[in-house]
């Protein structure tokens, strides 16, 4: 009787198991496209590098998009948008909202300039007290929200309308100049336009700094595990030991800083400080950013690198339309489908994510 020999795989006569290697490449490949596919901030990345180059195409003849001063104006569109949206992102992902910041963004610069101009107070100082100003305003909407249990969309609203009420009220509706004294810290705040040949990107180094840092914060901190798991289950978060009334005051506190420091760089770099700067035309336009990024409105996921390359897409579709020569007019119906067509793909590739978490 004649016996078969079973050879180990990768012995001379027996099939060796192992894909060539123009397969293994592929395969390479496809994990790859598998990973950037599943990542929330590949669809806007494409979007913003579409958009740039359409722009780029459409004013060839005018050669007016990406040169420098177009550049300069792009990124001083962007920056507050960047600014503001990190804060709405940490509220969103532990499932609030602000509708405060853009009130801020206008009050604070009058704030500064009553306390230099009229009471005296050394410029520094004055800052940092509007910046204060911004981090009360979010501990008044943590505390409405969280303490009295009124819902966010309301408390901010209400706390909106008051900062209103008080920006026109102690202005007189009344635009007013920077305070002298200030101009010269302005510049590191601010900065100036292009044409002054100063300090045109001030704002958008501000803005990457603060992305950096706080992508890390919400990455690899402590705090922002804590707020992701705020907003994903929040009952469970409470079963777990993490104070949720904490998380979400500190959020509120965030947002509100970081609308006061948009304000005074606004007002810094426009030498003026207008009471119709600022509205709710920033907030939802950061919040626009948020949900275009990738971070979700039900809570429980977001991105700070989605929530940058959102606030890109806002801007170079704004400066895009002015290099171009087109009407802005139906710019907010694009804004508006945009934002529709990013809450279909985020449904869309959580599902993605979830089939292959499940495989």
């Amino acid at each position: 009787m004649s016996e078969t020999v079973q050879r180990p795989p990768g012995v001379a006569g027996a099939p060796s198991g192992r894909p060539s290697q123009g397969s293994a490449a592929l395969a390479s490949l496809r994990r790859t496209g598998t990973v950037l596919i599943q990542q929330r901030e590949t669809t806007v990345f494409v979007v913003v590098v579409l958009l740039v180059l359409y722009f780029r195409l459409l004013s060839a003849a005018s050669s007016s998009f990406l040169t420098s001063g177009s550049i300069a104006n792009l990124t001083q569109v962007a920056a507050p948008i960047i600014i503001i949206a990190i804060g709405e992102v940490f509220l969103l992902i532990c499932g609030e909202i602000d509708l405060s910041p853009g009130f801020v963004y206008t009050f604070a610069p009058f704030l500064m300039h009553y306390l230099i101009d009229f009471y005296h107070v050394p410029v520094i100082i004055a800052m940092l007290l509007s910046l204060l100003m911004g981090v009360v305003t979010g501990a008044v909407n943590g505390f409405l929200t969280v303490s009295l249990g009124l819902p966010s969309f309301i408390t901010t609203l209400g706390t909106g309308f008051v900062l209103l009420g008080l920006t026109d009220t102690t202005s007189h509706a009344e635009p007013v100049a920077i305070p002298s004294g200030a101009v010269g810290i302005g510049k590191w705040i601010g900065g100036t336009s292009y044409s002054d040949a100063g300090y045109p990107y001030t704002q958008i180094i501000w803005a990457v700094v603060l992305v950096a840092i706080f992508h890390v914060v919400l990455t690899r901190t402590r705090w922002g595990l804590h707020t992701i798991a705020v907003g994903g289950n929040s009952l469970g978060a409470a079963e777990s030991g993490i104070n949720i009334a904490r998380i979400k005051y500190g959020n509120f506190m965030l947002t509100g800083a970081l609308g006061a420091l948009t304000g005074l760089q606004v007002a810094f770099f426009t030498q003026t400080i207008d009471p119709s700067s600022g509205g709710y035309t920033p907030m939802f336009y950061s919040v626009a950013a948020a949900v275009l990024g990738g971070t979700a409105m039900l809570g429980g996921s977001g991105t700070i690198i989605g929530a940058f390359l959102g606030s890109l897409m806002l801007a170079v579709l704004t400066d895009g339309f002015t290099a171009a020569g087109i009407s802005a007019n139906p710019l907010s119906i694009i804004f508006g489908g945009a934002i529709l067509v990013a809450m279909i793909a985020n449904v869309q590739l959580a599902r993605l994510r979830e089939a292959g978490r499940r495989r």
